[in-house]
């Protein structure tokens, strides 16, 4: 990427590109946005509430819902593929159930800040330890911790908006052609060889790609008289992984199909395989320097997010 933008900016330098916004190759230049970066202040504190107050209505609170409900199904797939990716065994029900907490305290945080954005996890992000061999939560904590310090300078992240659009469509083919690659690869459990793996397989995928570019092609074709329900209609449907998502487990869960035949068996027998050795890599998921405290404390266990957790019908 760096290299395709310092490309794009000698080029810019040299007037190689066109300089006029509707000639092809405009967007190419480095500086298009460049006012942002003049504008932005050298040194800059954000602070709750720095755009107002927020405020609160039923139509943007079921609108969120109905967006989470999506970005949940998303992040959970986003783990699943994380582990796979990093080596890690498949995450546990607690270490899912905190990173999605983890994602709704951000999301807070992002709204009493006015970022504009919610927090969730990126699927190009994960294409990147693919891509990088790298999934060390210390470089993660590291860079996340040099973000926050160089976010206070204004100007260093406004460079970043003078990134050609060519140049994040390349890295964005690399990055979800990885993440896509890797759900793929997840479809070796099941046997591709019946007919009714392909067709579920085929209804899904193909709706999860076209319904939503059919309600954003018709905006307004929703109009049930409630417009906070027209919104999480409308939500749901332009969200691809939701709508693929959706259809592959009512089908999955309706059409009749062997264990064998839906890759169940072979998933299990993959998660249980080396079972003490699957069980000491866990480790991974828990909290450092809590874990030992917690398993000291019955009470822990009840609590669905933490590596105590129990399942109801595991404990004693």
């Amino acid at each position: 990427m760096c290299g395709a933008w310092l490309v794009c900016f000698l080029l810019t330098i040299f007037e190689a590109l066109p300089s006029q916004p509707d000639q092809y190759g405009y967007t190419a230049r480095t500086d298009v946005n460049l006012d942002a970066v003049t504008s932005a202040p050298w040194f800059h504190v954000p602070y709750p509430g720095q755009w107002g107050m927020p405020t609160v209505s039923v139509s943007s609170v079921l609108g969120m819902i109905a967006g989470v409900l999506a970005s949940t199904m998303e992040s959970i797939g986003d783990y699943y593929a994380c582990a796979r990716l990093s080596g890690a065994p498949p995450p546990p029900t607690h270490a899912i159930n905190r990173g999605i907490a983890v994602e709704g305290i951000g999301c807070i945080l992002a709204a009493l800040w006015g970022s504009g954005n919610g927090t969730t996890s990126y699927s190009q992000n994960i294409a990147a330890l693919g891509i990088t061999k790298v999934g060390s939560r210390l470089v993660l904590q590291t860079a996340g911790l040099l973000m926050i310090i160089l976010g206070l300078f204004g100007k260093f992240g406004a460079v970043f908006i003078t990134i050609p659009d060519p140049v994040i469509g390349g890295m964005f083919l690399v990055m979800f052609g990885m993440i896509a690659a890797v759900g793929i690869s997840n479809l070796q459990y099941v046997d591709l060889n019946s007919s009714r793996n392909l067709l579920i397989l085929g209804f899904s995928t193909f709706s999860g790609l076209v319904l939503p570019t059919w309600f954003h092609s018709n905006p307004g074709i929703i109009d049930t008289g409630v417009k906070e329900l027209d919104q999480v209609i409308v939500v749901l449907f332009t969200t691809h992984m939701f709508i693929g998502g959706f259809f592959g487990f009512v089908l999955d869960n309706t059409i009749p199909g062997t264990e064998k035949e839906r890759g169940i068996k072979s998933w299990r027998k993959k998660v249980t395989e080396d079972g003490s050795t699957m069980m000491t890599d866990r480790s991974c998921y828990d909290i450092p320097f809590c874990t030992n405290c917690l398993q000291r404390f019955k009470f822990f266990q009840y609590l669905p997010f933490l590596p105590s957790y129990k399942a109801p019908e595991l404990r004693t």
